[in-house]
């Protein structure tokens, strides 16, 4: 259990500390709307820097979306399940997200060197550097799969036990 509340603390902690990139994405945005509509004079730079600032984002916050439970879940096969029904479904799900994460965080390692090694750049006419985002899809990627590895491993234990505490209370819903 120790393990997996130092997965989620970690996780929260990147979650918090990215979730401000959003502040920094906001002021570029304002900046060029009021750049183009109040001067007339539309930057070159803030499409690139908006579209990796949002990307970089929404890829890094995934983990800690995922320990809040705040993904989209269709709930359709688990509301008349009991707590060990439901362990046995959310097993099965993280399970298809640990295999897909650990596939899409290998391929995304090797976007991410290959662009590093390459110095891959955009086509805008600044030819902004590939490697920075290609990191955060990596680095993102990887720990919504180490996530998922850490919510496998409690649905597995509320499967043989659902009564168990596996460290975060809405795990437990249901349990009487």
């Amino acid at each position: 259990m120790i393990v997996l509340r130092a997965i989620d603390a970690f996780n929260t902690a990147i979650g918090k500390a990215v979730s401000f990139l959003i502040w920094a994405g906001i002021v570029v945005l304002v900046w060029e709307v009021v750049a183009r509509y109040v001067f007339g004079a539309p930057t070159l730079w803030a499409h690139g820097y908006t579209q990796r600032i949002f990307g970089a984002y929404f890829v890094l916050v995934g983990a800690y979306t995922l320990i809040r439970g705040d993904h989209v879940r269709v709930d359709l096969l688990l509301v008349n399940r009991g707590p060990r029904g439901r362990a046995m479904l959310d097993f099965i799900n993280f399970g298809f997200l640990v295999l897909w994460g650990a596939v899409l965080s290998w391929e995304a390692f090797w976007f991410f060197e290959d662009a590093w090694r390459f110095n891959e750049r955009d086509d805008s006419a600044l030819r902004h550097p590939m490697w920075p985002i290609k990191l955060a899809m990596f680095a993102g990627v990887a720990l919504i799969t180490l996530q998922g590895v850490a919510e496998a491993i409690r649905s597995m234990i509320l499967i043989v036990n659902p009564r168990a505490d596996v460290g975060r209370p809405e795990m437990n819903k249901g349990v009487v």
